[in-house]
């Protein structure tokens, strides 16, 4: 034990083991979740009320997050910094429906869906509170909590195949939902995702991602969402052959085509955060830096255990 951990109380210590961490932050995060949810399947129909329900969950959930950073885990809540997160939440959206986009694009050219006509504009709205919801509380809930504590614990690999796995299964739960689904959705959403987090150090990227995927799929396109229910969308679209690439009752995130263009997107983020030093090594791998006597902290020189964050 170093000078610096003899300054901190017993109960902050116990408090800050990764797996009860995980614990005190997933909870509350998965319950503003599942409220949400629960919300918006109890008031179909209801607009502006379901959106003003998510953005206050979302709101509820990042004031949790965000004190039990500086209170609990005593650490600046950089993750969540508005000032390169703005446009890293705008990219992410942008890239986000690109991806979807291009996959359907694919799947309109090999004949598997087709477009016979569309609806009116506003069918669109009521999936803005659904991809607020899932864009913001399962991001802080699988990224923010779950990859982050799991990766300063056990390191980036471990934390990417955890936080995928559970991702994906937790999908299992949905009303149309598939073993083959949650799988796919492990591989391509669960490595995409974990990869934004591990190259910019922040959530905005990941939370881009999965509104505008899920946006785009739902309000654009008509889609299931992770074996949901179908809704109408713009465009009125009709999907028609073989399931691996239809991806059957769990919608396009089962089919084959846009998981390999999600995945070599995610394979591309982590290549980049490799190359930038942003891998974090599980804790008995970590070198015990040389504490200097004369400040208490790592002697300069001496590797941090942790990827800096940008």
């Amino acid at each position: 034990m170093n000078d610096n951990d003899a300054k901190v109380p017993v109960w902050l210590r116990i408090l800050q083991f990764p797996p009860i961490r995980l614990f005190l932050l997933g909870y509350p995060l998965f319950y503003c979740l599942g409220y949400s949810n629960a919300f918006m399947e109890q008031n179909k129909g209801n607009i502006l009320p379901m959106i003003v329900a998510a953005m206050g969950m979302v709101a509820l959930a990042m004031w949790v997050y965000v004190g039990f950073a500086r209170f609990v885990e005593r650490r600046s809540p950089s993750d969540l910094a508005l000032a390169p997160g703005i446009r890293e939440l705008g990219i992410g959206m942008l890239v986000g429906s690109g991806l979807h986009t291009a996959g359907v694009l694919v799947l309109l050219a090999m004949g598997i869906m087709r477009i016979e006509g569309t609806n009116p504009v506003s069918v669109m709205l009521p999936a803005i509170s659904m991809a607020i919801s899932s864009g913001f509380l399962e991001e802080l809930l699988f990224r923010g909590a779950l990859f982050r504590i799991v990766e300063e614990w056990l390191g980036s690999w471990i934390s990417v195949v955890v936080s995928s796995v559970v991702f994906g299964a937790v999908h299992l739960m949905n009303p149309t939902a598939t073993l083959t689904g949650a799988i796919f959705i492990s591989i391509e959403a669960g490595l995409l995702l974990a990869a934004a987090y591990m190259l910019t150090r922040r959530l905005w990227l990941g939370i881009g991602f999965h509104i505008s995927w899920n946006y785009t799929q739902s309000a654009v396109f008509g889609g299931i969402v992770s074996g949901g229910v179908a809704e109408p969308g713009l465009f009125k679209t009709v999907t028609e052959g073989p399931e691996l690439l239809t991806g059957g009752n769990f919608g396009l995130e089962a089919s084959l085509v846009p998981c390999i263009l999600a995945t070599t997107a995610g394979i591309i983020l982590v290549v980049k955060a490799v190359r930038r030093g942003h891998v974090a090594q599980p804790f008995w791998s970590r070198a015990r830096p040389e504490i200097d006597p004369s400040t208490g902290q790592a002697a300069i020189g001496q590797p941090s255990a942790l990827p800096p964050r940008p």
